[in-house]
């Protein structure tokens, strides 16, 4: 069936098949987007307990909780914030802190609780040193008769830090001290000129198309290591909610863990300090008012109501969703109109493809490659995004299907909720009001919802082969200690036409990092004159073997022919992969050799056999182990923690090969252990080996390897080893600016970390 069919066909099943929306209804309680008071209650008893016991982090997740469920009006919003304000204090957020104060103000602060958080808005603004505001604070103060004996002794104390940092003539000064007086190194500023016929993308670049590769990106000038190739904004983003307990029944259910949706605005992906709630859902959440704004008037005014709908059916078809409201209605059916005058057309047309520079020159314009607009310009766009193929042909009858299903399900959910007008643009963004509510679905969607529908059907089939995974480097634990460890996370899923150009390698040539929204392709390699340009789409040939890479490949609808590919399949040759993570003789320490569900020793002397079961029994129950081991780290029981991890050692040398993955986790393991308890030559000393190990598996200059050598500057810094911790920290930093760009964060700690010790004195240097 075309797109145009399937949706006849959906509306057709879902108006014939009542139980199927009663089944999607009862789905969607499990996640509720709704405000609740008594959820807001419960959420503030949590939240101050954490405060009295002076866990101030902990309490301002729970009072950002508390936000998000507070109805808009209630007077219960102020104290929220004003409560907020009050851990962000304690842990030194002075702006943010002075935000929550306004904010709890505007919201109708009790006047009978107003100096309270004068006392804090004024605390705060010595702290920033405003010292005049903070004496005009003061002043409001002194006038107020309502102060008891505790606020008073707190207004002398202030009111006499006040007058002490006038005396010393102290200026203002931000909270953080400004990197280049910390000696950090603001890295050059790149050259960058960008390409003028494909937006966002590096001039040492041009597309092209041939029967074989489809549309592609090829170097035009020879490429170094680092340098930057497309930056591209986001066309669409949704943010992925993370993981979270369904709610059950009574109050001992909710859920006060910190997801994604707690932690980065829902909007621009930045990380979150004190959220701005949305007014009519709990799950939204901002980094400003300025977000939420922007955010309601492009799609949340239309989503808002639909949230526990959207998170029942997924992610691809929330973006699918957001993606037409930024569209427009106006383009959005221009566009499948068009597809409906030659279906065929749009997929085929690539047939007749040159060069994006032959086509301009040749006045072929958008018919030269698709997605071009009329000068023959490839632009992150709307149109840009509806060329991406869908595919419709490859995939499988049962996944159109629920992807149809999906769709059809959400516009009649549109049409029912009265938000059919906000869809089509015929209505004006306005201030946050509650949608009218329709208790049975319109049994026959409007012409108009069917075309939104048919949209929403192509990109959710776009999104198996052109989603791509925002990821933010998150740090595991509570990131108090001095050694941070971090592992990436998948933050949200987002269309990037531009980014969608780069075809997939095992063995690639770019490296992709983001900032928010933006993406940035670096080259990891140097790329010649005339080379493809190429992106892993996750299969690795560092990470697996050829056969798992081409099942993974499977939904992209292409066999992959890449160099490890080829290598592999045509050579017969064992993967590295194997190699390295393969088992070993527990008799002989000899590789053992796969033959069907039984691995022999390679030693014909040894002759020991082993079931496939057996072996995989054993890596499982070592993986379980260590798991326990981290587990008594987190509670603090380090001592205990090493035993465990050195006997999981010891029982690994008897079946895994040396340099099999997990030895080198281990050995990562310990470092992080012996690094809480301050003992870093002994840390420094296991994260070598896991070093060893990394680039063993994924190469001396991989991200992998980056990310290991960081760990180990920080250790080597702490440890006082300056000559070892000046030199790692220039090989880390050569690495990860290729990966991540000179401006990164990791690369401005590390700049720091060799500007202090470079400033120590020559004695100890030399010592050292």
């Amino acid at each position: 069936a075309s797109l145009h069919d399937a949706v006849r066909l959906g509306c057709d099943v879902l108006r014939a098949e009542e139980e199927e929306e009663a089944a999607l209804v009862q789905l969607c309680h499990r996640a509720a987007t709704d405000k609740k008071p008594e959820a807001a209650s419960r959420y503030r008893e949590q939240g101050n307990q954490e405060f009295k016991q002076g866990r101030y982090q902990a309490a301002l997740r729970l009072y950002s909780k508390v936000a998000s469920h507070e109805l808009p009006g209630s007077p219960e919003v102020s104290v929220c914030f004003a409560n907020r304000s009050a851990a962000l204090l304690h842990l030194g957020h002075f702006e943010v802190c002075l935000e929550d104060i306004a904010r709890a103000e505007s919201h109708g602060y009790p006047d009978r609780l107003l100096p309270k958080i004068l006392l804090r808005k004024a605390e705060c603004l010595l702290c920033l040193g405003r010292l005049q505001d903070a004496q005009d604070i003061l002043r409001v103060l002194e006038s107020k008769i309502a102060l008891d004996g505790v606020m008073t002794t707190h207004l002398t104390r202030l009111k006499k830090l006040n007058q002490l940092k006038v005396e010393l003539g102290e200026e203002e000064r931000s909270p953080e001290p400004a990197r280049e007086a910390r000696g950090g190194i603001q890295g050059e500023p790149e050259i960058w000129e960008e390409n003028n016929k494909i937006s966002g993308a590096s001039s040492s670049l041009s597309l092209s198309f041939d029967a074989e590769r489809g549309r592609h990106l090829v170097a035009s000038q020879d490429i170094v290591p680092g340098q930057s190739l497309v930056k591209e904004e986001a066309l669409v983003s949704v943010l992925c909610p993370g993981e979270s307990l369904p709610l059950q029944d009574g109050d001992t259910a909710w859920d006060t863990r910190a997801t994604n949706a707690d932690l980065y605005c829902h909007r621009c992906l930045r990380q979150l300090l004190a959220s701005v709630p949305c007014q009519g859902c709990s799950y939204a959440k901002y980094c400003s008012q300025d977000c939420a704004d922007v955010a309601w008037q492009q799609y949340h005014r239309t989503e808002c109501s639909l949230g526990a709908l959207l998170l029942t059916l997924g992610g691809f078809c929330h973006v699918a969703l957001r993606t037409v409201l930024l569209a427009g209605f106006a383009e959005v059916s221009r566009l499948v109109a068009w597809s409906h005058r030659g279906d065929k057309s749009l997929q085929n047309s690539e047939g007749s493809c040159k060069p994006l520079s032959e086509a301009a020159d040749a006045g072929g314009g958008s018919r030269g490659v698709p997605g071009c607009d009329s000068r023959g310009r490839y632009q992150s766009s709307y149109q840009a995004l509806f060329h991406l193929l869908p595919h419709t042909e490859q995939h499988s009858p049962e996944h159109k299907f629920l992807c149809t299903l999906s769709v059809v399900a959400l516009c009649k959910q549109l049409q029912a909720a009265g938000l059919e007008a906000a869809v089509l643009n015929q209505e004006l963004p306005q201030q946050w009001s509650k949608p009218k509510i329709c208790e049975k679905t319109s049994d026959e969607l409007s012409p108009e919802l069917k075309t939104v529908a048919e949209a929403m059907l192509r990109h959710v089939l776009q999104l198996q082969c052109n989603a791509q995974a925002i990821t933010v480097m998150q740090e595991l634990g509570p990131g108090d200690g001095a050694v941070v460890d971090k592992k990436p996370v998948r933050l949200a899923t987002a269309f990037f036409p531009v980014l969608s150009l780069l075809n997939h390698s095992c063995c690639p040539n770019t490296s992709v990092s983001f900032s928010g929204t933006a993406a940035t392709v670096r080259a990891s390699q140097p790329i010649s004159s005339g080379q493809e340009v190429l992106h892993c789409y996750g299969p690795h040939w560092c990470r697996m073997r050829v056969a798992e890479r081409q099942q993974l490949l499977s939904q992209y609808f292409f066999e992959c022919r890449c160099p490890a590919c080829l290598e592999e399949l045509e050579s017969g040759v064992k993967s590295v992969v194997s190699i390295r993570n393969s088992f070993c003789c527990p008799k002989c320490q000899a590789q053992m050799q796969e033959e069907e569900d039984t691995f022999c020793c390679s030693n014909e002397a040894c002759a020991t056999s082993a079931s496939r079961d057996h072996l995989s029994g054993r890596l499982q129950d070592l993986q379980q182990q260590i798991k326990k081991a981290l587990d008594l780290l987190r509670v603090g029981k380090a001592d205990q923690a090493i035993k465990m991890l050195l006997k999981c050692q010891m029982d690994a040398g008897t079946f895994l090969s040396p340099e099999h993955l997990l030895m080198g986790e281990m050995e990562d393991h310990l470092a992080q252990v012996y690094a809480t308890l301050g003992k870093w030559q002994e840390a420094a000393r296991h994260l070598k080996k896991s070093i060893e190990i990394v680039e063993m598996h994924h190469g001396p200059s991989s991200v992998e390897t980056g990310h290991e050598l960081f760990k180990l500057a920080q250790i080597l810094f702490n440890g006082f080893a300056v000559s070892e911790a000046l030199s790692t920290i220039q090989r880390a930093e050569g690495i990860l600016s290729v990966h991540f760009g000179p401006q990164s964060a990791q690369i401005q700690e590390l700049q720091e970390m060799k500007a202090c010790l470079s400033e120590l004195p020559r004695n100890i240097l030399q010592r050292t």
